[in-house]
């Protein structure tokens, strides 16, 4: 089934005046001040927050990160990012929860960095593209043009220290169907096609590195606290083949996901549903904070 959208032209990808009148259309419907640096300010003295960053759109938002008050060299560091797309709340607030209940207990181990909110504009403005109709999940690579991606890449390849450990977190809500898909196809002058959303938590592995048992560990732990999303009639989540349960495969780097940006040995990419009739918001929150823990826990018993 293919519907319509209401800017463009059936058929023609979007130019210039197409993509000014989708940014019109976008409403700020919360605030990345109230939600978010207000949540940093109050994390206990753990953490030691850090600006890499800053947008300048028709409002200036800086780029938080938030890293371990114990610091070593030679040290495994863990790298926890949200937000990259904006609208995915969990994301954004199960990386804060990470940080205000439970660096604290693994900075005598690790190092860490958190950066939770990669897309401010998109999170203020419930959207998974930024301003320019660009989506940042699909910009990571050399010489990005966008702002979200390219700052970010440049904050991690300058750390002393290498990355061992990558979780980013993402969701899927019914938007996706409602909005986001429709205006990728009309943006890209195709037709859409509806599809369905996986009902449950499942992950996103690199399919250069899977690390498969990394992968099983965080669904066990995550399956404590809310539902693994089943694959479909035909063995799939999301149209790509299930590897184990809860488990897909994508190329992170050739699509340019921020799953690509570091060489880490154990890198994970969550996504959970919470307008599940089976789920909640703040589920979600914590299935995230729980697929943190399992991957967590399992790279330490690596050591």
């Amino acid at each position: 089934m293919s519907s319509s959208y209401p800017i463009g032209q059936a058929g023609t990808p979007w130019g210039v005046a197409e993509i000014a009148a989708w940014r019109s259309a976008q409403v700020k419907q919360r605030s990345y001040n109230n939600e978010v640096i207000s949540k940093i300010d109050q994390l206990p003295e753990s953490c030691v927050i850090e600006q890499y960053g800053e947008l300048n759109y028709a409002e200036h938002y800086p780029l938080l990160a938030i890293k371990s008050a114990i610091w070593q060299r030679n040290r495994p560091t863990i790298l926890i990012t949200g937000g990259v797309h904006g609208y995915e709340t969990s994301g954004v607030q199960g990386a804060l929860c990470f940080a205000r209940e439970h660096i604290s207990d693994y900075q005598q181990h690790v190092n860490i960095i958190i950066t939770p909110c990669v897309s401010p504009w998109g999170y203020e403005h419930i959207q998974r593209w930024n301003p320019e109709a660009i989506d940042p999940n699909r910009s990571f690579y050399q010489d990005s043009p966008v702002p979200e991606s390219a700052q970010l890449m440049a904050y991690i390849q300058a750390q002393d220290e290498p990355i061992w450990f990558h979780i980013d977190l993402h969701e899927t809500t019914d938007s996706d169907e409602q909005e986001f898909r429709p205006a990728l196809a009309a943006k890209q002058g195709k037709p859409y096609e509806a599809d369905s959303i996986p009902d449950g938590f499942y992950l996103v592995a690199d399919s250069a590195k899977p690390t498969l048992e990394f992968q099983r560990a965080i669904i066990d732990s995550v399956a404590k606290v809310t539902h693994i999303a089943p694959s479909d009639d035909q063995g799939l989540i999301i149209g790509e083949k299930v590897v184990q349960p809860g488990v897909i495969l994508y190329p992170m780097a050739k699509l340019g996901l921020c799953g690509s940006l570091s060489d880490c040995q154990f890198h994970a990419t969550t996504e959970v549903y919470p307008d599940s009739p089976k789920a909640t918001p703040s589920q979600c929150n914590k299935a995230q904070v729980a697929a943190i823990l399992g991957g967590l826990n399992y790279v330490l018993a690596q050591r």
